[in-house]
């Protein structure tokens, strides 16, 4: 299952320097001829595929890009100096498309690949180009072009980097809001979560990733029950599951044999689905002491014979949520970076 990660940006690229009118005036020579000199072309902004980014979560704060205006020309016949490209890095994979003419103007598809997005302004002309045998002394220069402003639809094709896995009304969607710009509905009954929610995490720049908030399990999920095929099967796309535990459910129900139950749920789908790496997240610690916590906890972790991580949160009011997005970020940087070495 494929989700969509949308930007609206606007760009704008460098105008052309004015061309310079000017005359030669030295000591001895008081009638010198045209010395204007042209203006430098404005910058063009290009976009750049880069492997290091990976959502397009940058391009939400920061929605407008502009290069550099060219300089002026200058007497002596000094061309104005070119104004600097911009170049801006996106995710492998995103497509670039004209927002008020819905245009393809490109696809990114691999890593350094450059992509024109916006045409910088060209160079005005100073009035030495216009000198001729019957105009020696010519007043004529013309200004630089504008550069090119244009708003830009941004789209990338993404797969979730996190699962988060639990039962209905584990807290899934209270942890989305409070770590992401994802806003799914949240309540206290099952199955607020009909349709997956994204969210894009962001932890720094240009260092984000892509958390998925699908439909609750269920018991006999891995036979179809519910929307068990369909959560499932997402799962397997992802680099690292998240199992959330609500530690003070409403029913008279073990945290830990819940947990037991689901766990068994994703044996019985796939063997390689359950082998994946799992993280523990206990969740809704506000509602339960101190003690509690710690003894259920330690409940769980001996019932799943966990060895992996263990977080322990408050998603509601986002207490021990930043703990664990950023080492979730390190965990997929780590991943990719191995990825990458067995490539090579």
């Amino acid at each position: 299952m494929k989700f969509v990660d949308e930007a609206k940006v606007k760009i704008f690229a460098g105008d052309g320097g004015n061309g310079c009118l000017s005359f030669r005036r030295e000591k001895y020579i008081p009638k010198g001829g045209p010395d204007g000199g042209d203006g430098g072309d404005g910058g063009s902004v290009y976009f750049v595929g880069s492997v290091s980014a990976n959502t397009l979560s940058d391009f939400r704060t920061t929605r407008s890009y502009k290069a550099e205006r060219g300089e002026n020309g200058a007497s002596k016949n000094c061309t104005g100096r070119k104004g600097e490209d911009l170049y801006v890095p996106v995710p492998v994979g995103t497509l670039v498309k004209d927002y008020d003419t819905q245009e393809s103007i490109g696809d990114i598809t691999k890593e350094d690949q450059k992509l024109l997005v916006g045409q910088g302004g060209f160079h005005g002309l100073g009035n030495t180009r216009f000198k001729s045998s019957v105009n020696r002394a010519p007043r004529q220069i013309t200004p630089g072009s504008l550069g090119d402003v244009r708003q830009l639809t941004l789209e990338l094709q993404v797969l979730a980097d996190v699962g988060l896995l639990g039962y209905p009304n584990a807290g899934k969607s209270s942890l989305i809001r409070a770590v992401s710009g994802a806003k799914p509905k949240v309540a206290n009954y099952p199955f607020t979560t009909l349709h997956p929610n994204l969210g894009v995490v962001s932890v720094g720049a240009y260092r984000s990733f892509v958390m998925a908030d699908i439909p609750g399990l269920v018991e006999g999920a891995a036979d179809g029950i519910g929307l068990g095929h369909q959560f499932l099967r997402h799962l397997t796309r992802t680099k690292i599951l998240i199992h959330i535990i609500d530690i003070a459910p409403f029913e008279e129900i073990s945290p830990a044999e819940e947990a037991k139950k689901l766990v068994k749920e994703l044996s019985n789908y796939s063997e390689e689905l359950a082998a994946k790496s799992r993280w523990l997240v206990i969740n809704k610690t506000d509602l339960a002491s101190d003690e509690l916590v710690e003894q259920r906890t330690k409940e769980i972790v001996e019932v799943l014979g966990h060895e992996g991580n263990v977080y322990k949160i408050s998603a509601i009011n986002g207490e021990g949520t930043k703990a664990l997005i950023y080492d979730l970020m390190d965990y997929i940087d780590e991943m990719k970076q191995n990825q990458g070495e067995n490539e090579a």
